[in-house]
């Protein structure tokens, strides 16, 4: 599969209603976890988050915070934020219209958030304008960086330097807590936690107000 580790400024051109990194005026990064909750994936990075001081973004799946909802309060309760990643991660290039925004509309009930990110990151500029209409008001999150904890045939490793030679001021960084990717992400995101810290970095969550 191809994918851009480091999203290229054309790319985020192309979609600009899309928030693609935050502002880099400061020494901060924007850790983001995408699929959760998982019952094992989502406590390690929870407690490593604790450990570090740090603060990341989460986009839940609907269904997954049906089935583990004492996980997804936590991670609320532990002052992180949360996003809507759809109710059963659909691809909105495979979807119509109508499915895709009411499967959003469902993970909604479940997911109290203004920020949505597309699975996959596929959706079309005909979705991405509902998104910002009627009683969605969502804020399409996309990043700047992306760990590749989700490529079977990419090595822990490799992950964490993605992540060390791509990642600056106000980069929107993409793990997976998720079953798929534990044995990278669990490796990977220690390590660039404690370089990043020795290098002056905060991590902080995605606070964005809702679309107008």
């Amino acid at each position: 599969m191809f994918y851009f580790i480091k999203t290229p400024r054309w790319l985020m051109k192309c979609f600009p209603s899309c928030i693609w990194k935050m502002p880099d005026h400061e020494k901060v990064i924007y850790l983001t976890f995408d699929d959760g909750p998982h019952p094992e994936a989502t406590p390690f990075v929870l407690d490593t988050l604790k450990e570090h001081q740090a603060k990341a973004t989460f986009f839940c799946i609907g269904k997954n915070v049906v089935e583990q909802p004492v996980i997804y309060q936590r991670i609320v309760a532990e002052g992180h934020a949360v996003g809507n990643h759809t109710f059963n991660h659909l691809n909105g290039w495979k979807t119509s219209d109508a499915m895709y925004m009411d499967n959003i509309a469902k993970a909604k009930q479940y997911i109290d958030s203004s920020l949505f990110r597309p699975p996959y990151g596929k959706i079309t500029p005909f979705q991405l304008r509902l998104l910002a209409k009627g009683n969605f008001k969502l804020r399409p999150v996309m990043w700047s960086v992306l760990s590749g904890d989700f490529d079977g045939k990419r090595s822990k490793e490799s992950c964490l330097q993605n992540v060390l030679k791509s990642t600056g001021n106000g980069s929107i960084i993409v793990f997976h807590d998720s079953e798929k990717a534990f044995d990278k992400m669990n490796y990977a995101l220690p390590k660039m936690l404690v370089y990043f810290k020795q290098q002056g970095y905060r991590f902080e969550k995605i606070a964005i107000l809702k679309a107008d």
